[in-house]
């Protein structure tokens, strides 16, 4: 039986870090991107050879993902699955965040992720699923406020993703938005109600019984339907 792939884009740490720990589990061959070396990702290499490859790339540097998508045009991906994220100005409004602070979530957030799924698209056949980490705090119909500004950018990422899977319907593929719940990484924090033991393993579980269903779903962990 073939080992399926899945290219895991932000996969140095945090939430990116466990889906690789977690497809690596289940026994599926691994494409990890990080920005630069990292030491986590070569521990990792060391604990499964053969079975995870390692490549650089900035998400938001776009002749870097072409790069990318050109040293991987022979591969075949099952999965692209696209995790990328920062959170700035958290308690900040636009009245008092700096204006950075605001672009740069933009970029990373939303801008660039759905570029990266453009870009690299094709390496993904007709039946294969293209995930992109969002959040519940991208619910326009569920916002309350709380981290303004990182919402208003996961919202732009939902949105974007609402047109790509407009324009590229006849792809075939399964399109996820996915929101893993507040989960205790360097960005979620320490007051964060989830463990990535308590998220990880249900988001992977969540994916793999959405595959096979063409078309686009903003979902959370229990593969329940967000409200837009």
């Amino acid at each position: 039986m073939t080992r399926q792939t899945v290219l895991v884009l932000g996969a140095s740490r945090g939430l990116g870090f466990a889906l690789t720990e977690e497809w690596l589990g289940r026994g599926w061959h691994v494409i990890a991107t990080a920005r630069g070396r990292s030491d986590a990702l070569d521990r990792l290499s060391e604990r499964h050879p053969g079975k995870i490859d390692v490549e650089t790339v900035d998400i938001n540097d776009g002749d870097g993902v072409r790069a990318l998508h050109d040293r991987l045009r022979d591969r075949r991906l099952d999965m692209l699955f696209i995790n990328a994220g920062i959170a700035r100005a958290i308690e900040a409004s636009p009245a008092t965040a700096s204006e950075g602070d605001f672009l740069d979530m933009m970029l990373t957030n939303a801008f660039s992720p759905i570029r990266a799924a453009e870009v690299l698209r094709d390496l993904v056949p007709e039946g294969g699923t293209i995930a992109v980490m969002t959040s519940e705090l991208g619910s326009i119909a569920n916002a309350n406020g709380g981290w303004q500004l990182y919402a208003s950018s996961k919202a732009a990422l939902n949105m974007l993703m609402k047109g790509y899977a407009a324009k590229q319907a006849r792809d075939g593929h399964t399109l996820l938005l996915v929101a893993p719940g507040w989960v205790r990484t360097d960005m979620g924090g320490s007051d964060a109600s989830l463990s990535i033991e308590e998220s990880i393993p249900l988001v992977v579980d969540m994916i793999d019984a959405n595959r096979g269903k063409p078309g686009l779903r903003y979902v959370d962990r229990f593969d329940t339907t967000l409200p837009w």
